[in-house]
């Protein structure tokens, strides 16, 4: 579509123009795309009696008084004007006292205005108002219909913002070409992009002002659906692809599965059964496995896990398990190997630390094949490291890596190797199918038994005396105690508690027992000798940063205290509490919330804590409060940034528009048919600009 040049609009010039540009508007098409950020309703006058504080309303009143007073040592006077309506009086306040500005009040004179009314006492004021004049006829943008609220533009007011946009949509709204075919439009429910657009800059008089402030007008729902719908038509063509790649089959036997029986430490869960199941009848296909694990906090993921490397083994293939941090790697190579022990089962570790001659050992063993089970973190995915026959990867605490990283594991097999990532970070459904629609799901909603929920108290400065006691009392009843805090040393930007001096106070306040710190700064071998002081019991106290996060486990670890709860996210300060609670003794955490962080909203958001050791109820939580761009994994999914929806907000659109776009790809999956046409060419344009992202 082509559109003028913003600088030839009704009302805009050069001037105005390089200030339009500034904010990435330089032709008509780009301001019809600059929308609103809110809307307010000015289709009435409210008397003056009627006015409430937080009121957005349009008065009008007779100006019956003006003062121009001086507003305290050193600062600006302050212009005051009341006004009256017969039923009322409002003052009207500018802080930057101007003569000019004044003179626009003349004592009798009438005004319209709009602005949201404040309360100071019996004291009712507007600061700021916007003029629109002096009747219901001096401003037909301003006045008499719900008006669009831009985004501010240094340089260009309000009111002459929305005349440009009035010109803009009159004359060239109806040049924009729906993309979509009549039948997705009708599917989704919603009206063609033109009439949309239109409506979202200036909606029509019978406009329901609710459904606009909730973004849940039709006009906003047709942006909505084509945003999610792109999303979801690309998963869908990842998913229909990865069945067109060749993978090598991976089946299981009844030899292999009494083998892994008979090693067990224990007995499957129900549900682990279902996911075991559902990830072995995956690897016996021909094309590659694509499956994500969901599975709480200690819910027997990496049991799952070794289940598959078995079965890969047996069928003399090479599997590789990728994890974020050192010690996680280390654990899961530890676990494996005691699993193995009496098989030729050869399991190799490849991480930073592994270096010199170990390190050209095991590399040699993954070219030759030797390796059969190979567990590192990304150290595995670097040049120099080549496998023989790569068939099956596993990625555990999947939104640690990014799409270029889970592409690189996958590279490194012969052919498309079965994929399996795992997380322990439950991811909301809605979520899930955002960031990861290409994979298929398999969830482990059942807990091992024996394990006790965790309980968990949030705490106030003045109550920091209950935490410390428990931690006394645990140790005395032979518990291990974490420390956590949001950082390594201290900070003159941040007033928080840090690792290194909280270690060095605990030391003190506890001279009898060994305390150990741990953060991100040391070394891989200097993280490994802190972690086996605390698990073989040398060190009873850890005080850590956010490392201990993913997967350390230390069944006597009892009890946990997290500083500055309140700077982390719901999610993260499960998973950190998940790091207590593995083994049979009842297990305590203790959120203490910021000095400047205990008011009423940090408790009620903390307290989902208390109410619930459900990861995945605590994650939907996460996602209201918090949003989709924070939550983990967004970042590095692979998806474009979500502009006009919300995840939440929008999971009945998201659902639709996942329906439409697999039945688009079962009918017409090439987009071939001559009412596809425009359609194929919006989505090639999508496809280039988010490759160009990427």
């Amino acid at each position: 579509m082509e559109t003028p040049s913003i600088q030839y609009i009704k009302g805009v010039g050069p001037k105005i123009a390089e200030r339009l540009a500034g904010r990435g508007i330089t032709t008509a098409r780009e301001a019809l795309f600059f929308f609103p950020k809110s809307y307010e309703d000015r289709r009435r006058i409210v008397p003056l009696f009627s006015l409430v504080h937080g009121m957005s309303a349009c008065v009008k009143g007779r100006v019956v008084d003006v003062r121009g007073g001086q507003g305290g040592f050193g600062r600006n006077r302050v212009l005051d004007v009341m006004i009256a309506d017969g039923s009322g009086r409002l003052s009207l306040k500018w802080f930057r006292y101007n003569p000019a500005l004044a003179d626009r009040f003349p004592i009798g004179a009438e005004l319209l205005l709009s602005g949201t009314v404040r309360a100071f006492g019996p004291r009712l004021e507007m600061h700021h108002p916007e003029i629109l004049g002096h009747d219901e006829t001096s401003d037909p943008f301003g006045f008499g219909r719900i008006i669009p609220v831009y985004p501010e533009i240094e340089g260009v007011p309000a009111r002459l913002l929305r005349k440009i946009m009035w010109e803009v949509v009159q004359h060239h709204s109806k040049d924009i070409r729906e993309f979509f075919p009549r039948w997705i439009l009708d599917a989704a429910g919603v009206p063609p992009i033109q009439d949309s657009v239109a409506a979202l800059h200036f909606p029509p008089p019978e406009s329901d002002i609710a459904k606009l402030q909730a973004f849940s007008s039709p006009a906003q729902q047709r942006l909505i659906f084509g945003e999610l719908f792109f999303i979801q038509w690309t998963m869908a063509r990842r998913r229909i692809g990865v069945t067109r790649e060749k993978a090598v089959p991976l089946p299981w036997d009844r030899e292999i599965v009494e083998e892994i029986k008979k090693r067990l430490p224990f007995t499957l869960t129900n549900a682990q059964r279902r996911v075991v199941n559902e990830t072995l009848k995956d690897m016996a296909q021909p094309h590659p496995m694509h499956r994500l694990l969901q599975g709480d906090v200690g819910s027997g993921k990496t049991i799952v896990a070794w289940i598959a490397t078995m079965v890969a083994w047996k069928n003399g293939a090479q599997a590789a398990l990728m994890a974020p941090t050192e010690i996680l790697a280390e654990q899961h190579y530890q676990r494996f190997a005691s699993l193995c022990v009496g098989l030729p089962v050869n399991v190799v570790l490849l991480t930073a630390s592994v270096t010199g001659k170990a390190r050209e050992n095991a590399r040699a063993s993954i070219r030759e094949g030797h390796a059969n089970i190979v567990v590192g973190t990304h150290a595995i995915i670097q040049e120099g490291v080549d496998f023989r026959n790569l068939t099956l990867s596993i990625i555990d605490e999947q939104h640690r890596f990014g799409v270029l990283q889970r592409a690189a594991l996958r590279g490194k097999g012969i052919q498309a190797p079965h994929l399996l990532v795992m997380t322990a970070t439950p991811i909301p459904r809605t979520l899930a199918m955002t960031l990861y629609g290409d994979l298929d799901v398999s969830v482990i909603d059942e807990m091992p038994p024996g394990r006790s929920p965790i309980r968990t108290r949030v705490l106030s400065e003045n109550e920091r005396g209950v935490a410390w006691e428990a931690v006394r009392n645990e140790l005395d009843a032979g518990g291990r105690a974490y420390v956590v805090l949001p950082l390594v040393e201290e900070s003159d930007k941040l007033a928080l508690r840090d690792a290194v001096r909280t270690a060095g106070a605990v030391r003190a306040a506890f001279p009898d027992i060994g305390v150990g710190l741990l953060h991100g700064r040391m070394k891989g071998d200097e993280k490994d000798a802190v972690m086996r002081r605390f698990k073989s019991g040398e060190d009873r106290i850890l005080v850590s940063t956010t490392v201990i996060e993913v997967g350390v486990d230390v069944p006597e670890a009892t009890l946990m205290v997290v500083e500055h709860a309140d700077r982390f996210g719901l999610s993260q300060l499960h998973q950190l509490r998940g790091r207590v609670g593995r083994g049979e003794r009842p297990s305590s955490c203790f959120l203490m919330a910021s000095p400047n962080g205990s008011g009423d909203d940090t408790r009620a958001r903390l307290s989902v804590m208390e109410r619930t050791n459900d990861g995945f109820k605590i994650a939907e939580e996460d996602l209201k409060i918090r949003g989709p761009g924070d939550f983990a994994g967004v970042r590095q999914s692979g998806i474009p940034d979500l502009v006009f929806s919300d995840i939440v907000r929008d999971a009945r659109m998201l659902y639709k528009s996942r329906e439409i776009a697999e039945a688009l790809l079962a009918r017409d999956p090439g987009l071939d048919e001559p009412g596809h046409a425009v359609l194929k060419a919006w989505v090639a344009e999508k496809d280039s600009a988010q490759a160009s992202a990427d």
